[in-house]
C-alpha cells in the first residue's frame, strides 16, 4: 500500500499536468520525489542544486497553491536535494529561496574542468584544424552537412534541436561536431561551445560524486550555449551517468541551447539506454552518415595529398579510392604509409608498392569482371546498344569500343581469345588478336585515346 505523501503527491501532480506544458511537466516536476510528509512538514526530494532554485524562481507560486490545495492550508514545504540513491548527498532546504550555497556547507573542491566560467576563459575543447572548409561533400554526407550549417548559423534556434547524428566508426562523426562548433565560434563568439565525448563526461561525472562536486559540475554543464556529446553510446549501463545527462539535456533544451550527439547506432538500437532519454534523443533532427562514396573518397585523398606535398601516380589514386572504402581515416592513413615506405625502402610510389600497403589496411576482395560486364559498361560509356558492337558495322565509334572490349576482357578475365571473340559478335581469335594489338598501340600513342580507356578502367574497378 502507499504511503500517504505519496497518493497526496500524486493528485498534486494530477493538478499540475493540466496546468503547464507536457514538456515542462516532464522536465520540472516528473523528477521530484516526495520523501515524507510529517507534522504539516512536506518534503520532495529534486536531484541537483540548480533544479531546486529554478523551480523555486519559476514555479513557488503554483507548488503554493496546488500544496495548499491537496494538504491544506497550513503545510510547509521543503526540500532535498541530491542524486537519488546518494542519500549521503542529500541536503534540506528549505522553500522560499532561503537557502544559499554557504549555507550548504558545501567544500569548494572544483576540478579544473568547471574553473572557467568566464566567456574569455573558456575552453571549448574543440580541434580547430576540423573544419568545414576541409570536411567535403559527397552524396553520404549531403544531408549531414547541409544541416550543421543551418544550425551553425542560429544553434538552437532551428528544428534541428538535438542534432543526433549515428553511423560506423569512421565517416567523419568527430571532424563534423568540430566543424560546427568552430562555425559557432566564428559566428556567435559570445556563445560558450562545448565539445566532449562521453567516455570523459562520464570520467567527470564520477570523479564529481567522489569529491562531492556534483552541484558544481551541474552548473558547469548547464551553464553552455552549445554542447556537442560524442558517442553517446558510452552512456549505455551507466544509469546514475545517464540520469544526470537526462537532467542537463532537460534544461538545456529547455533554454533553448543547442544540443549535438553523434553515436554508432540508430537511438532506436541503443539498447541500454533510459527510455526517456531514447525519447529526447529523437525530438529533433536525426540522420545517419553512410559510409563515404567514392567521389567523396576521391576528394578526401586529393586533399590528403595535397597537404602532404606527395606525388602519387593517377593509376595509383584510383585505386586506393576504389579499394578503401569503409573509413576516411583509413583513405588519409594510406597515403602517410605510402610515403613512409616509399622513403624508407626508396622505392617508386606505384600500383605494386599500393597494393602492398593497402593489404595491410583493408581486405582486397578482386571485382568479379566478365566479358559481358565489361561490353555493358564500355557500351554505355559510348551510349550504343550492345548489340550494335555484335554487328559486323565498320562504324568508327562501333568499331573502337568493339575493340576495346576485346582489349579488356583480354586483360581483366581469363577468358581465351576465342571465348571472347565467341561473346563480341562471334570472331575469331586473331580478330580478338588483332584488336588488342589495335588498343594497344592507340593508348601508346593517342593521349585522348588513352585517357577513355583509363576512364573506362575506373567505372570497371567502381
Amino acid at each position: 500500500m502507499q504511503a500517504e505523501h505519496h497518493i497526496l503527491w500524486k493528485e498534486c501532480l494530477d493538478i499540475i499536468k493540466d496546468i503547464v506544458s507536457e514538456q515542462i511537466f516532464t522536465t520540472w516536476f516528473e523528477p521530484i520525489k516526495p520523501s515524507s510528509y510529517k507534522d504539516k512538514e512536506f518534503t520532495i526530494h529534486v536531484p541537483t542544486q540548480f533544479f531546486y532554485e529554478y523551480i523555486e524562481q519559476h514555479f513557488s507560486d503554483l507548488l503554493g497553491r496546488v500544496l495548499k490545495r491537496v494538504f491544506g492550508n497550513d503545510v510547509k514545504l521543503l526540500y532535498t536535494v541530491g542524486i537519488a540513491d546518494e542519500a549521503e548527498q542529500d541536503i534540506t532546504l528549505p522553500a522560499g529561496n532561503e537557502a544559499t550555497s554557504q549555507q550548504m556547507g558545501q567544500a569548494v573542491n572544483v576540478p579544473n574542468l568547471f574553473s572557467s566560467k568566464a566567456r574569455q576563459d573558456w575552453d571549448s575543447h574543440l580541434i580547430a584544424k576540423y573544419n568545414f572548409e576541409n570536411y567535403f561533400e559527397g552524396i553520404s554526407n549531403r544531408a549531414v552537412r547541409s544541416s550543421s550549417e543551418e544550425i551553425a548559423k542560429n544553434p538552437g534556434k532551428t528544428l534541428f534541436n538535438p542534432m543526433f547524428v549515428y553511423g560506423a566508426s569512421g565517416v567523419g562523426k568527430t571532424h563534423l561536431c568540430h566543424a560546427i562548433g568552430n562555425r559557432i565560434q566564428e559566428i556567435h563568439p559570445e556563445k560558450k561551445v562545448l565539445y566532449v565525448s562521453a567516455h570523459l563526461f562520464t570520467i567527470q561525472y564520477t570523479e564529481a560524486v567522489r569529491k562531492n562536486t556534483l552541484n558544481d559540475f551541474m552548473y558547469f554543464y548547464q551553464g553552455v550555449d552549445v554542447l556537442i556529446l560524442d558517442d553517446i553510446q558510452e552512456l549505455i549501463g551507466k544509469d546514475k551517468t545517464q540520469n544526470t545527462f537526462f537532467h542537463i539535456f532537460n534544461h538545456l533544451h529547455l533554454l533553448s541551447k543547442q544540443l549535438i550527439l553523434t553515436s554508432d547506432k540508430a537511438p532506436v538500437d541503443l539498447q541500454g539506454m533510459e527510455e526517456r532519454l531514447i525519447t529526447r534523443l529523437k525530438w529533433g533532427l536525426t540522420l545517419e552518415m553512410e559510409r563515404p562514396d567514392l567521389d567523396l573518397r576521391k576528394k578526401i585523398l586529393k586533399n590528403k595529398i595535397s597537404h602532404d606535398g606527395v606525388q602519387i601516380p593517377e593509376d595509383v589514386f584510383d585505386f586506393i579510392a576504389s579499394n578503401v572504402t569503409e573509413n576516411v581515416r583509413d583513405v588519409e592513413g594510406i597515403v602517410a604509409s605510402l610515403l613512409a615506405h616509399s622513403t624508407a625502402f626508396n622505392r617508386p610510389i606505384d600500383l605494386p608498392l599500393a597494393r602492398q600497403v593497402i593489404s595491410r589496411v583493408v581486405k582486397i576482395e578482386k571485382k568479379q569482371v566478365s566479358v559481358e560486364s565489361i561490353m555493358d559498361v564500355v557500351c554505355k560509356y559510348y551510349n550504343l546498344e550492345q548489340a550494335a558492337i555484335q554487328t559486323n558495322s565498320r562504324k568508327r565509334e562501333i568499331v573502337q569500343a568493339r575493340q576495346i572490349t576485346m582489349y579488356l576482357a583480354k586483360n581483366y578475365t581469363e577468358s581465351s581469345l576465342s571465348h571472347i571473340g565467341k561473346i563480341v559478335g562471334k570472331r575469331d581469335h586473331a580478330t580478338v588478336l588483332h584488336a588488342c594489338r589495335t588498343v594497344k598501340d592507340q593508348i601508346d600513342t593517342n593521349k585522348s585515346f588513352r585517357s577513355s580507356v583509363e576512364e573506362i578502367e575506373t567505372l570497371l574497378k567502381a
